[in-house]
């Protein structure tokens, strides 16, 4: 009870332990971005092997919960101590252990970013259920993130559990009134729609995959419909400002597509931090 009444009570000691628990979260969603694409993939080949009455015996991939952790270049099974998160690859110095095979730096850099992002969550919200479902909102984010990255895929079983999730957190009005969640909900699917069909009438291409337009409804259903627009313009300025600077360092294509996930997930976390802000600025600036 005391550790409680000191969390509630000093927005340093809530920063703290919201920095130390958000690296274990992290570590835990470094998990989830690398093995739940293969666990999917797994699961649709061996449906469409059984609808087509084909054998099928490729062997499971790893678990996401109660698997341990492996290295990716020699599968030397990973001790507990080398998956303390940061303190763990530090002391390892980036390699494995068993083969001293290099160990990709970005896992590290998503559980930083998990606790940097989640720390500011907490300073903003404090001690509230606010904070509770901005941190939930937060982590989802950054999951659905660097899976569009790795796989230009934003799964179902992701995008659409948060839609839903938004809705509930604001039975309440707990960032806007339940009317508004509905609202944006609905409106942020149908933009995006609209701009898929519109785009591939005009260019008989498809612009963007329909994950895309589950999150926007998620971000929706979270902030309400007078997020999106601001969402849409982080997002879209984030994606140019990155595209632009990958293309002059030659590390993308001009022809290659880019997955708009990871610029709606920035676009919805800035809108939830500091959308209000942002909109008074702007309409202080333009004297409205």
């Amino acid at each position: 009870m005391e550790i409680l009444s000191l969390l509630q009570t000093s927005p340093t000691a809530l920063a703290i332990t919201t920095f130390v628990f958000s690296l274990l979260v992290g570590s835990f969603l470094n998990v989830i971005i690398l093995r739940y694409p293969k666990r999917l993939h797994y699961q649709w080949t061996r449906d469409c092997k059984e609808h087509l009455g084909e054998p099928f015996d490729e062997p499971a991939p790893p678990g996401i919960v109660f698997e341990r952790s492996r290295c990716p270049h020699c599968g030397a099974g990973l001790k507990p101590w080398h998956n303390i998160p940061l303190i763990g690859q530090l002391a390892l110095h980036g390699r494995c252990a068993n083969c001293q095979g290099k160990i990709a730096h970005r896992y590290w850099m998503v559980e930083l970013l998990t606790a940097i992002l989640s720390t500011l969550v907490v300073l903003k919200f404090g001690w509230s259920a606010q904070s509770l479902a901005a941190l939930i909102l937060t982590w989802w984010l950054i999951a659905i993130a660097f899976i569009d990255m790795d796989t230009m895929l934003i799964p179902d079983q992701l995008s659409l559990p948060l839609v839903w999730l938004g809705l509930v957190v604001n039975l309440n009005g707990l960032f806007v009134p339940l009317r508004e969640a509905v609202i944006g909900a609905v409106l942020g699917y149908l933009i995006l729609w609209s701009v898929f069909h519109l785009f591939r009438l005009l260019t008989g291409k498809e612009g963007m995959g329909y994950g895309d337009f589950k999150l926007l409804a998620a971000a929706g259903a979270w902030l309400g419909p007078k997020a999106l627009l601001l969402v849409l313009v982080i997002s879209s300025v984030a994606g140019a400002i990155i595209g632009i600077a990958q293309i002059l360092l030659a590390r993308q294509k001009k022809s290659q597509p880019i997955p708009f996930g990871p610029y709606l997930a920035i676009g919805t976390w800035v809108a939830l931090m500091y959308g209000d802000q942002l909109l008074d600025w702007y309409l202080h600036s333009t004297g409205f």
